[in-house]
């Protein structure tokens, strides 16, 4: 049944069926005609996969991230980071990376970030002077850091399929997401400097004072959101509800969240809803059948067999999710890998949060590498150009996400040093 499932899969990838689709008709497939399993089964699991209370978080924290995109948060928020970064050679792509940090506490989704920070960031590097394809790669990278720092989707869909505590990994997040980010601050800086890039960069300037008292109520979010957590006041489900109450108070404290603008940032948000919840019950019921056959027992005697020490398994899984974030969509690719790769790295002595971080930033790096990444897209679309036309610069961001990844890999601390700290 596994290798018809496989085939099936693969089959369905490569003519284009979308991948929700692809993973339900191979499951079917698989039921009828290689199991005996009843076809009963498929509904049954379907609604087994969604029957999940900490899955609530994720249609709330999709809906506080358009409420706030919606309510004036990314200008204000871009002249804050502008404020902070923007008196230097390449402040403005500085800036780019920064309100990317900065939007991806509020809206926890990359996609989100590419288009809300984007639209005003891309065409500014523009007039400044910046080639059109390197603006469009330096936000497609910078937009990256939605799935890692906190609230974040991937990381929610981690913790609900292996069982690890969602607010364990929120907080291992932080570690990640400052290094990705300040590492990608130190390149552009360093390499707008030796390419001369950004010379007018400290004009329109706002002093920081001034953008502070703009945008300190949307910087209060994460700090209520995470800090609720934390401090026991709530679970991360119900700060993501929190959140939402919290974006539409923010929205209209600013003046910039209309009532007129509520039903179309509610479609928005119901359609990425359905599309990830798609996801999530079909690969439940994939998961349910891959774990009935025995696989994953069988994976994992035959992983530990082939490799001898946890540095080498983990070398070998960060290069197998390389190529899968290349063509599958992270969240899925989450909830059919995660259940059958996490209990073989424990086996290897790695922490399952530690081995989630790795997971969700190396699948993040998917986002950023054709054929299917999805900020590549966003931020061709808000450019107006083609992915060829990025390539070219995109490899160097892709390498320093890259280095980061092998150092979150093989220096454990830097995800789990804040969670042994408040974990004990």
């Amino acid at each position: 049944m596994n290798l018809a499932i496989g085939l099936s899969l693969l089959i369905l990838f490569a003519t284009g069926v979308p991948i929700a689709i692809s993973i339900l008709l191979a499951s079917i497939i698989g039921i009828e005609f290689f199991s005996r399993f009843p076809l009963m089964m498929v509904p049954q699991q379907l609604f087994v996969g969604l029957d999940n209370f900490p899955l609530m978080a994720i249609p709330f924290f999709i809906l506080a991230g358009n409420l706030m995109a919606a309510g004036g948060i990314s200008s204000r928020l871009v002249d804050l980071a502008k404020s902070i970064v923007g008196g230097v050679q390449g402040g403005l792509a500085m800036t780019c990376v920064l309100t990317c940090m900065m939007f991806a506490a509020v809206s926890g989704s990359s996609v989100a970030t590419t288009f809300a920070i984007g639209a005003i960031l891309i065409p500014a590097m523009v007039k400044h002077g910046y080639p059109k394809p390197l603006a469009a790669s330096i936000q497609a990278s910078s937009a990256e850091l939605g799935v890692l720092i906190p609230p974040s989707i991937p990381l929610i869909l981690f913790g609900v399929s292996t069982n690890t505590s969602i607010g364990q990994l929120f907080i291992a997040g932080i570690g990640p997401g400052l290094l990705v980010g300040g590492a990608l601050l130190v390149f552009v800086y360093i390499f707008c400097k030796l390419r001369g890039f950004g010379l007018q960069d400290r004009n329109d300037r706002t002093r920081f004072t001034t953008a502070f008292q703009r945008a300190w109520a949307a910087m209060l979010m994460p700090v209520v959101v995470i800090g609720g957590i934390y401090g026991g006041i709530f679970t991360p489900t119900e700060a993501s509800a929190v959140a939402v109450f919290y974006a539409l108070v923010v929205g209209a404290c600013y003046r910039e969240l209309k009532l007129v603008d509520l039903i179309p940032v509610l479609r928005q948000s119901v359609v990425s809803t359905a599309a990830v919840m798609l996801i999530i019950s079909a690969a439940a019921l994939f998961s349910f059948l891959i774990s009935r056959s025995g696989l994953p027992a069988q994976v994992a005697a035959g992983v530990t067999a082939m490799f001898e020490s946890p540095w080498a398994f983990l070398l070998a899984v960060n290069a197998l999710l390389l190529v899968v974030g290349m063509f599958i969509e992270t969240g899925a690719a989450i909830l059919v890998l995660a259940p059958i790769l996490t209990p073989i790295a424990m086996q290897f002595g790695v922490h399952p949060v530690h081995f989630g971080l790795i997971m969700v930033v190396n699948l993040a790096l998917g986002m950023i590498t054709p054929p299917l990444g999805v900020n590549l897209f966003a931020a061709c679309a808000v450019a107006k150009i083609s992915i060829d036309q990025m390539l070219p610069w995109l490899v160097r961001f892709v390498l320093v996400v890259l280095t980061c990844l092998m150092a979150i890999t093989y220096m454990p601390w830097i995800s789990m040093g804040l969670v042994n700290l408040l974990y004990g």
